[in-house]
């Protein structure tokens, strides 16, 4: 009797994980009905302005007003959510204390809070006659109904974003390593900065991204405490839905056009730092 090659057995040997055709095919069908027609259609109405008209409505003063308040108030909620998670991951990992799984517990809060609900809490919050606005519109400053009132909203919706990333990495990260650096007599700064910030760096930047994201297209918390005064708080976002009520469907799609483009060019540098993510801490393990 001839026996079989390890070759020809080795292509015989039925897959791990069953069913991939099937699977594989449901996944396409139901991307493509949630995601692709959608977008295919909003392509479709974007090429029918033509470039003159497409490009008279991206560079219309409001909309790049628009645009600068959305991307510029995401950036630096972003920045201050890149700082403060790291801290609060930190905390959450290095440390034991009373009340930690309600801390750890609230951090998802802004996940399961609708956004509306959260921009009328954070209006009452820092309104002029707010617990918190009250004390601070004596001092000349003023949160609510301003652009900062933008960057205070996008900042707690964005937050858990940047723990849940680097707290998983910080977890992997062993307190020898610190006791390490701290006999060859590196002092806390420098454990911080050249030991434990470039292991967390790929972590970091992609939390980053992803509130950077979720703030360029926040809409619900925002509305309420930004005034959406034209030229001074108005979101990209809510001039989508202005020009929609004004029956201007060539406007709307234009914006709309514009801020998918943006995005898609957000998640492709975030899929890169993932990817460098990932092939640095596979070479290391």
């Amino acid at each position: 009797m001839k026996a079989h090659s390890p070759t020809r057995w080795r292509f015989r040997r039925p897959s791990v994980i069953p069913g991939f055709g099937m699977a594989l095919g449901l996944t396409l069908t139901w991307l493509t009905l949630l995601i692709l027609i959608p977008l295919s259609g909003l392509a479709v109405r974007s090429s029918a302005l033509g470039w003159e008209k497409f490009w008279s409505i991206a560079l219309d003063p409001r909309t790049l007003n628009a645009l600068r308040i959305s991307f510029g108030s995401a950036f630096i909620a972003a920045i201050v959510n890149a700082v403060f998670g790291i801290i609060l991951a930190w905390v959450l990992v290095r440390y034991r204390f009373p009340g930690k799984r309600v801390i750890d517990a609230m951090v998802d809060l802004p996940f399961a809070l609708p956004t509306a609900v959260a921009g009328i809490a954070l209006t009452t919050l820092y309104a002029p006659n707010g617990w918190v606005g009250q004390f601070l519109t004596p001092l000349g400053i003023k949160i609510a109904f301003t652009p900062a009132g933008i960057v205070v909203a996008l900042i707690f919706v964005g937050l858990p974003f940047v723990v849940r990333t680097v707290q998983p990495v910080m977890e992997e990260i062993d307190k020898e390593v610190e006791e390490a650096a701290a006999t060859l007599g590196a002092n806390r700064f420098q454990t911080i900065f050249r030991v434990l910030l470039p292991g967390l760096a790929p972590a970091v930047l992609t939390g980053f991204a992803l509130a950077f994201a979720r703030g360029v297209g926040e809409y619900g918390s925002v509305i309420f405490i930004a005034g959406n005064l034209p030229f001074k708080s108005e979101i990209a976002p809510l001039l989508i839905i202005i020009k929609l009520e004004e029956y201007n469907y060539a406007a709307a799609t234009g914006i709309a056009a514009i801020m998918l483009i943006l995005s898609f060019a957000m998640l492709l540098v975030i899929n890169l730092i993932q990817s460098w993510s990932r092939r640095r801490y596979g070479h290391g393990a």
